[in-house]
C-alpha cells in the first residue's frame, strides 16, 4: 500500500462496462479466485478493534456522520420496498448485510430499525468487538469474520447490501463489486459510501483528518484508492448495479456537525438497484 503521504498523481480515466458483460449473478470473468482482502488493511483496523465504540477516539468522524449515513440508507429502502419510515421498525422483514463492519456501528442501528441483520469483516478481532457490542445492549446481529467473495460462493442473498467506507481499503474493486452483485438479490439495493480522488478530499480526508486533528492514525487512506462517482457508478454498471441516487456528506467545521447535501467533492454515497 502506498504511503498516504504521497503527492497525488494524475487522476485515473473512469471505467467503463465492458461489452457483453455477464448478468450481475455471475462472477466476472476473472475475478474467481481473486481476493477483495488487503492483509495490510486488515491489520490496520484489526489493531484498532477496541476503539470501535469510543464516540471520541480513533472513530470519531464515523460515530459524527452516522445518523446521516443511516437517514440515507433507511430513506432510499422505504422507497424501495414500499415502507413507511416513520414507523418503528420499518425495514421489518428485510434481509440486509453490511459488509467490513467494523465495530458494528452501521449493523446496530440496521438492526433497530428491523432488519435481519449480518455484519461480515475479515478481521476477527473487529467481530468479536462488534458481537460483543450487540449482546450486551440485546441486539440479534450475526456476525461472521468472512469476505464478500466468501459469502457469496455460499449463495447467500440480501435484499439490501452496504458497503460503507470500505471500497477505499479493498484489494481488488472488481472481484469486490462482482461479490457485492452475487450477494444482492433480484430487486434489491446497493447502497457504498466512500472518498472521492480529489484534491479537496487529499487536503481534508488525509492531511486534515490524519495529519492536523489527528481523528484517524496517519495511514488510513490511501489517495489513489479513492474512486470518483463516476468511476464507483461505472463499475457498479459493470454487474448490474444500476446507481440511482448519489448524495454528498459535508462538514461543517464551525458547528462540528455532518450534513446530507450535493456536494461529493469529499465523501459521498451511491444507492444503486439490482433488476
Amino acid at each position: 500500500m502506498a504511503s498516504s503521504s504521497q503527492t497525488p498523481s494524475e487522476p485515473r480515466a473512469e471505467p467503463g462496462a465492458e461489452p457483453g458483460a455477464e448478468p450481475a449473478t455471475a462472477r466476472a470473468p476473472g475475478t474467481a479466485g481473486r481476493t477483495t482482502v488487503d492483509a495490510a488493511e486488515v491489520a490496520r483496523f484489526e489493531a484498532l478493534a477496541d476503539e470501535w465504540w469510543d464516540p471520541e477516539g480513533r472513530f470519531r468522524p464515523l460515530h459524527r456522520f452516522n445518523p446521516e449515513r443511516v437517514r440515507f440508507i433507511r430513506d432510499r429502502a422505504c422507497t424501495r420496498f414500499g415502507r413507511d419510515a416513520r414507523t418503528e421498525n420499518p425495514l421489518a422483514g428485510l434481509r440486509l448485510l453490511d459488509i467490513g463492519t467494523g465495530g458494528g456501528l452501521v449493523a446496530e442501528p440496521m438492526a433497530r430499525l428491523g432488519a435481519a441483520v449480518t455484519g461480515i469483516d475479515p478481521a476477527e478481532r473487529n467481530i468479536g468487538t462488534a458481537r460483543t457490542h450487540a449482546q450486551r445492549i440485546g441486539l440479534d446481529i450475526d456476525y461472521r469474520a468472512m469476505t464478500a467473495e466468501a459469502l457469496a460462493a455460499e449463495g447467500a442473498t440480501y435484499d439490501i447490501v452496504l458497503a460503507m467506507e470500505v471500497v477505499e481499503h479493498v484489494a481488488d474493486t472488481e472481484a469486490f463489486f462482482a461479490a457485492v452483485a452475487s450477494l444482492t438479490a433480484p430487486g434489491g439495493m446497493v447502497v457504498a459510501a466512500t472518498l472521492n480522488r480529489t484534491l479537496k478530499a487529499y487536503a481534508l480526508a488525509i492531511v486534515g483528518a490524519e495529519y492536523v486533528m489527528r481523528w484517524l492514525p496517519v495511514g488510513t487512506h490511501d489517495w489513489n484508492r479513492f474512486l470518483t462517482p463516476g468511476e464507483l457508478s461505472d463499475l457498479m454498471a459493470s454487474h448490474g448495479l444500476k446507481a440511482r441516487d448519489t448524495a454528498g456528506l459535508i462538514y461543517n467545521p464551525l458547528s462540528g456537525r455532518w450534513r446530507l447535501g450535493t456536494d461529493v467533492s469529499v465523501n459521498y454515497l451511491i444507492y444503486a438497484e439490482r433488476s
